[in-house]
């Protein structure tokens, strides 16, 4: 679809131009609002309390959410959300898989020391 302000190629269902913020199409005419979890809540939670390195891309991507959903981008909103989430997991298990290692390392620890 193409704005009639300033001639910019926007996405089909998009309601707002990409380049000069114009309405494409009427309030009537726009599809209902989707519900679409960002997990910016609790990707912040897993970089703070369990892996930062993988818990970067998991903000980016909740971050990325709430603008493509303003921009009329419901598809790439759900894709980013989508992503945010499985970040979120994947980074929340890696902090677990990292502290179970180091509470049995630290159980060794103190059995092997009790032996002397």
């Amino acid at each position: 679809m193409f704005c009639k302000k300033c001639g910019t190629q926007n996405d089909e269902n998009a309601w707002k131009c990409i380049k000069c913020g114009a309405t494409l199409q009427h309030a009537a005419q726009q599809q209902p609002s989707v519900k679409v979890p960002n997990y910016l809540t609790q990707a912040i939670i897993v970089t703070v309390l369990c892996c930062v390195p993988l818990g970067i891309p998991a903000i980016v991507f909740a971050s990325q959410v709430n603008g493509k959903i303003g921009a009329g981008d419901i598809q790439g909103a759900m894709e980013s959300s989508r992503k945010a989430k499985m970040w979120c997991w994947i980074s929340f298990a890696t902090g677990l898989v990292i502290g179970i290692i180091y509470l049995l390392s630290m159980v060794l620890g103190i059995i092997s020391g009790s032996r002397f």
